[in-house]
């Protein structure tokens, strides 16, 4: 990851017709209607390097929500911004896109058949269908995050940045549960979904969905890697705005090895207004 070290994630300056930049080129708002809001990162992706945005705003009425996924077009060659991902950049071809929902968003491998019948495909793969885990998955209690690294196919990305954070509130004591749980619905607000490619053999990649946190599988697989892969963020429908996440792969500040080093010490993070902390510090451990 040596490459990527110190890498600015921005927005392409192109993109669709109803979205607008900031002055940095990390947030997008899409300022009308439901769709052209489709965003692409502003340089190719290297194997292993995320593309991380956090949903900042919603809008009511909507049905619909983020989709986010990779592209062998390079934005500058396209005649025009396709007002959809799915299908009409899709239907481009070289696009790989996945819709996140609130829920059933991990890919589920489906087992090959015992025995070969008729017409019906052998191996294959179902995306966001939510069918059952496994049951070890199930009974594998979750944790409050301080594992310094996800681990993708021998692909490690710092876990720093990955996870959205809910704002306390007037129900802090009945979400902080779901807090520790990673709870925080996919689609919602501070919700954190990034898109990552990894190597599986030469010349050929899996694409992979990274919400708050949890890798929910290969989304699109043998994706071909002889051209360059953009990024592709549509805010669409219910999202109303994202922003970039920056991603360190350089080793954990202070700072951040201060901030696991309190969480694996708490029952849960409203517990750290009784701690005798710079608030600045409290906040960090909560938030971030």
């Amino acid at each position: 990851m040596a490459g990527v070290l110190d890498k600015f994630m921005e927005f392409h300056p192109v993109h669709g017709t109803n979205v607008q930049l900031d002055p940095s080129g990390t947030r997008a708002t899409r300022v009308e209607s439901f769709a052209n809001g489709l965003c692409f990162s502003k340089n190719p992706l290297n194997p292993g390097e995320i593309f991380l945005v956090e949903i900042e705003d919603k809008e009511l009425g909507w049905c619909g929500h983020l989709r986010i996924g990779l592209t062998a077009h390079d934005p500058r060659n396209l005649e025009t911004v396709p007002e959809y991902s799915l299908p009409d950049l899709m239907d481009l071809g070289k696009s790989w896109v996945f819709a996140i929902t609130r829920n059933h968003n991990r890919v589920v491998e489906e087992q090959p058949p015992a025995e070969p019948a008729g017409d019906h495909l052998a191996g294959g793969h179902r995306l966001g269908r939510g069918e059952p885990e496994q049951e070890e998955e199930l009974s594998r209690p979750k944790v409050f995050f301080t594992s310094p690294h996800l681990c993708i196919e021998k692909m490690y990305i710092p876990m720093d940045k990955l996870v959205g954070r809910s704002r306390p509130g007037r129900y802090s004591h009945i979400l902080d549960d779901l807090y520790k749980l990673n709870a925080l619905p996919p689609t919602a607000r501070r919700s954190r979904i990034g898109v990552v490619y990894v190597p599986r053999e030469p010349g050929f990649a899996d694409m992979h969905i990274v919400i708050n946190g949890e890798d929910m599988g290969a989304s699109a697989k043998r994706i071909p890697t002889s051209q360059p892969l953009y990024a592709v963020v549509d805010v669409f429908a219910a999202t109303k705005c994202v922003r970039i996440v920056q991603v360190e792969y350089g080793f954990a500040s202070l700072q951040t090895l201060c901030r696991q080093a309190i969480q694996k010490n708490i029952v849960h993070r409203m517990a750290l207004d009784w701690l005798e902390l710079p608030e600045i510090l409290k906040n960090f451990c909560k938030y971030e």
